[in-house]
């Protein structure tokens, strides 16, 4: 039985989209100004919508494929994220981003054949080094507590049998140039990447397999033997659709009231010039996690396309239930990140943020992701719990393997996930999360 889902919500987001920014300008893709059919229309090109459309181009042979994004490709989420592929366990609602051992045995496997799925992407592409660099990651700590926290952890990695390396204060300000910073843990599994670069580099290279318009935001769909997708200036019809929509899944009226939406925010600094490029000293390239979840995330990159050497800083989390924030949020995040940089890097007192953002998340309750066929040949890959790069790739390349061949050994571990968890009621779900991140901020002291 046919029937129409208006959809509820348009994505909306705050401050630039800087990682693609800071590239030369991008070809345009067409809007979708036609009525078309199609066999496939996947909604959403980010991180699990490529790797749906990737996954389907590769299972369905000459079948026609459409890729339907809202704004520009890496203007959105993807384009706003730190770029880290993280293949361990990087739970954001616990104290140090793990889980009991078979929870997080289970993830690092996934996790690993969504960062292999990314790495055959870059090499297709041909992506340099600056856009896809499988070189580990490092977890970073500058207070008492976040020394335990990397010790705490470090014992959670033995019982994985699970590598690292221990980075002294030494070693940490010779890859850095701070001497902000007490102890490091650096693992090897993990993946660095120019997230708006690699969404564009990712999506041409697909591009003559698949149709791709920007600019083309679904507001309703009419389900039947062949579902009608309907945008501002066209339609598609086609048999099959994937959701790689992440929170905005519930905007098309799948799984209400069962997903957080959280923002985390972040600023860049212009283009540091020589001077500041020697003062600072340390590597051209580095990125490291806080040992305290809560804690500021940091990342340095050399000049790759035009971009010049930079430093980019993110902390702050905040529950907004309307999927959007305003210019006050941005604002007082922006207090934070002047804060965490002066403290980390006195040498470039003086030097300036060029971009400030927000950028979207979304969680469950219970860290699942919002996954499966939802209505009859309409599959969601969303909610990606904190990770878009690695668990939206994850949850686009199933979709298309659950929708194609309904089975497969990686399929079975991902369905057996239990669904996500309803939410409190409102006000007091936003209070008391809201609440909680600020007291766990507080928490994390000089951290952030």
């Amino acid at each position: 039985m046919s029937k129409t889902i208006n959809v509820g919500r348009l994505p909306r987001d705050t401050g630039p989209a800087a990682w693609n920014r800071i590239l030369s300008p991008a070809a345009a893709y067409p809007s979708l100004s036609d009525d078309i059919e199609a066999d496939w229309v996947v909604v959403g090109g980010g991180f699990a919508g490529l790797a749906a459309a990737r996954r389907l181009s590769q299972l369905v042979g000459d079948e026609r494929i459409v890729l339907l994004e809202a704004n520009r490709l890496a203007n959105g989420p993807a384009g706003r994220n730190s770029g880290f592929m993280i293949d361990l366990p990087h739970e954001l609602n616990s104290e140090t981003y793990a889980n009991a051992r078979d929870v997080d045995l289970r993830q690092i496997r996934l996790n690993r054949m969504a960062i292999d799925f990314a790495r055959q992407m870059a090499q297709e592409a041909q992506m340099p080094t600056a856009v896809f660099n499988p070189c580990g990651k490092v977890t970073a700590a500058a207070t008492d507590k976040g020394e335990q926290h990397i010790r705490s952890y470090s014992k959670h990695l033995d019982q994985l049998d699970e590598q690292y390396q221990f980075m002294s204060a030494a070693e940490m300000k010779a890859w850095t140039g701070t001497d902000f910073y007490r102890q490091g843990l650096f693992t090897p599994g993990a993946g660095m990447i120019q997230p708006a670069a690699f969404i564009r580099q990712a999506a041409a290279h697909l591009s003559s397999r698949i149709e791709i318009y920007e600019n083309s935001p679904v507001l309703a769909m009419q389900t039947g033997s062949r579902h009608r997708l309907s945008t501002p200036r066209g339609k598609v019809r086609a048999r099959r659709v994937i959701l790689a929509v992440n929170g905005h899944v519930e905007s098309f009226g799948f799984f209400k009231r069962q997903l957080l939406h959280v923002f985390t925010y972040a600023s860049m600094t212009r283009a540091l010039n020589a001077d500041e490029v020697r003062r600072l000293g340390g590597a051209s390239d580095w990125a490291l996690l806080p040992a305290d979840p809560m804690g500021t995330t940091v990342r340095r990159i050399s000049n790759y396309d035009g971009s010049g050497d930079r430093v980019t800083v993110r902390n702050h989390f905040t529950l907004n239930q309307s999927m959007e924030i305003g210019e006050k949020q941005l604002r007082q995040a922006a207090k934070l990140h002047d804060r965490a940089f002066a403290s980390r890097f006195p040498m470039l007192a003086g030097v300036p943020m060029e971009y400030r953002w927000g950028g979207r998340l979304c969680l469950s309750w219970n860290s699942v992701p919002a996954f499966g066929e939802q209505e009859e040949r309409i599959y969601c890959a969303a909610c990606q719990n904190g990770l878009g790069t690695v668990k939206g790739t994850l949850s686009g390349m199933l979709a298309a393997d659950l929708a194609v061949n309904g089975r497969s050994e990686a399929l079975t571990e991902f369905l057996s996930l239990a669904a996500p968890k309803k939410l409190p009621p409102e006000p007091f779900l936003s209070m008391g999360a809201n609440m909680t991140m600020r007291w766990k901020e507080w928490q994390a002291g000089i951290e952030v």
